[in-house]
């Protein structure tokens, strides 16, 4: 197996509900080299078509088995804008180079 299809394999056969999967995949797909993304959640839900709280609920999954972190982002006007997500890989991986993962030695 290459590294794309043990990627792959490893979500697919994760404990995580079907709507988590679905958003990992969008999020990954949409995701730069360093794993970061930052798609509103109405966009994710629209373009998944799923509902916005199906979205807030995959996230949460996705945060509670380290597939995922979310930060809030700012405008210079102090209002909040988009979350920035960082696509991971398990507990320990980051996503680099689109599906290939290394271990984070920032850490």
């Amino acid at each position: 197996m290459n590294g794309h299809e043990l990627f792959f394999s490893s979500i697919y056969g994760a404990d995580l509900p079907s709507r988590a999967k679905v958003v990992y995949f969008y999020l990954f797909d949409r995701a730069d080299q360093e794993g970061y993304c930052f798609p509103a959640i109405n966009t994710i839900a629209r373009e998944l078509s799923i509902s916005r709280s199906t979205v807030k609920r995959a996230i949460q999954d996705l945060e509670r088995h380290g597939y995922l972190e979310k930060t809030q982002r700012y405008r210079k006007n102090g209002g909040k804008s988009t979350l920035l997500y960082r696509v991971r890989q398990g507990k320990s991986k980051y996503l680099l180079n689109h599906g290939m993962v290394q271990d984070d030695l920032r850490r």
